[in-house]
């Protein structure tokens, strides 16, 4: 089950792409590290030990899970899939950012419309 302290809270922007890479398929650390700059457009740069640090506390919550480990060049790599906790945090986030933007667009929009003449629309 996912743990409370995360749910009903604004996610951190590193969390919300590590999971949005994770709903693509189960990926390893440094594959994250990748999607999570081609996701952000390179603005967010995720240092390993930040990662891992995030990974472990997701795991911990339930929003993630070890699925599996390969070796490639004699390391280990251990890959993280997304829960279905993990996915309705994901989803509950990714609609809260939506509406969000839908009240900045309209706030926005009503700054830049014209004016009638003689006042106050």
């Amino acid at each position: 089950m996912y743990a409370p302290s995360m749910a009903g809270t604004q996610m951190q922007e590193p969390t919300f792409l590590i999971l949005s890479a994770l709903a693509g398929g189960p990926r390893h650390g440094y594959a994250l590290i990748e999607e999570v700059g081609v996701l952000s457009r390179g603005s967010v740069r995720l240092r390993a030990g930040t990662l891992y640090a995030a990974l472990e506390r997701l795991v911990d919550s339930g929003a993630i899970a070890p699925a599996g480990e390969t070796v490639v060049d004699g390391r280990t790599r251990r890959h993280y899939a997304l829960t279905d906790d993990g996915a309705a945090v994901l989803a509950a986030e990714a609609d809260r950012l939506e509406r969000n933007a839908v009240i900045a667009r309209t706030g926005l929009a009503r700054r830049l419309a014209p004016t009638t003449a003689g006042g106050a629309a």
